[in-house]
């Protein structure tokens, strides 16, 4: 008990440090707070008088903080997200995720073959170039003060498509790795639907009653109430097949059209900052450079090549949803961090029996991710340099 709490000691304190030293030099947190992960985590590349930095380790305790950070950085992505557009702009919708879905799933295929990975390295990595990360780039967005903006619709929107996508994707690709059967994955994403149908119908029918269950006066009853129910329902999603994120995401939304956001803003915060930094710092903590290092050049053609194609298809769909060029410019660029889907798609191709895969996916997948979400946040950051030569 002792180590785990040491660890989780120096966890936070790196997490300040990287955190003090980003806000000194007017960076976003984010990729600081993955690099912190890189220097103390179990591949840490550096050494102090012979000694390891490596302090921590991605134990228990990091695991489930970085889960319940995804799950309140969705909900509060879910407070601005009105779910009457998701069911009333379905056409939109399914306008913008097959042009997000084609421009980038084309790259992720042509990567593959030209890399040697075949057909069915080509389904992995289609996996891992195309779907962003919702929760960095949340993040990134909230930092920013984008989400007032009328280009952020248009961002959530795409990214709500892609993590409906990533749930069908996942669960046909689980059921490939594993040697289970088509009409497996099929009852799994049937399951997975009609889960995410129930939370969508109480978000839009059940505001009511959720503002009288949840408006009590303790601020302290009211904090645990709201955190209680979003991670509850996320391990919930996730026992069913379905992402902790899109459900976190439409526990949110019910929230959204009462007058509990004011509230909830200002009491869960904080709450949501502490644990979404751990989120980012297991990132770094998965993250061994010396492995990456034999795939170099795989990531960085991938990330040339994908971040073109991610703007492509970020511009195409702000243009589709009637938004000028600049701001059309700024949903690519807001899309561009790739991160916790990404990783999971490593963890079912480590699985694979094709040595190819198994071994060059992997590595792949996490110096791909450590790039690019870095290049995603720093490009929200800088944003204004890059549309004016865009737009």
């Amino acid at each position: 008990m002792a180590d785990v709490l040491f660890e989780t000691g120096i966890a936070f304190l790196a997490l300040a440090l990287a955190s003090a030293l980003a806000h000194r030099f007017g960076q976003s947190v984010i990729p600081a707070y993955i690099v912190a992960g890189v220097v103390v985590g179990p591949y840490a590349p550096t050494e102090v008088a012979g000694v390891s930095l490596a302090l921590v380790t991605h134990g228990e305790f990091v695991t489930t903080a970085a889960e319940i950070g995804i799950v309140l950085l969705l909900f509060f992505l879910g407070l601005e997200f009105d779910v009457g557009y998701l069911l009333s702009q379905g056409r939109e919708l399914a306008l913008l995720g097959s042009v997000d879905f084609l421009v980038n799933g084309a790259v992720g295929v042509a990567l593959a073959y030209a890399f040697g990975l075949g057909p069915l390295g080509a389904v992995f990595v289609v996996g891992i170039v195309f779907v962003s990360s919702s929760a960095i780039v949340t993040k990134s967005l909230t930092d920013a003060g984008w989400l007032a903006n009328p280009e952020s619709r248009t961002i959530l929107g795409t990214l709500v498509v892609e993590d409906i996508i990533v749930a069908v994707y996942l669960a046909v690709l689980a059921a490939v790795v594993g040697g289970g059967t088509l009409a497996g994955a099929a009852t799994s994403v049937a399951g997975s639907f009609c889960f995410l149908a129930v939370l969508a119908l109480v978000a839009y029918y059940g505001s009511d009653h959720v503002e009288r269950v949840f408006d009590v006066g303790p601020d302290e009853l009211f904090v645990l109430r709201v955190v209680g129910v979003a991670v509850a329902v996320g391990a919930l999603a996730l026992s069913v097949g379905v992402s902790e994120a899109v459900a976190a995401f439409f526990v949110g939304t019910a929230f959204s059209t009462t007058d509990l956001v004011e509230r909830i803003e200002h009491l869960v915060t904080s709450l949501r900052d502490v644990f979404a930094a751990v989120f980012f710092f297991a990132i770094g903590l998965d993250t061994d450079l010396r492995v990456v290092a034999g795939v170099a050049l795989l990531v960085a053609v991938a990330a040339l090549a994908t971040t073109a194609s991610k703007l492509t298809s970020g511009y195409a769909g702000g243009r589709l949803t009637g938004l000028d060029p600049r701001r059309s410019a700024r949903v690519g660029i807001g899309l561009l961090a790739r991160g916790e889907f990404s990783l999971i798609v490593a963890t079912l191709a480590a699985a694979s029996t094709v040595p190819a895969i198994r071994e060059t996916v992997p590595p792949f997948a996490v110096g791909y991710v450590l790039v690019m979400s870095i290049l995603g946040t720093v490009a929200i950051a800088r944003e204004g340099v890059l549309t004016s030569r865009l737009a």
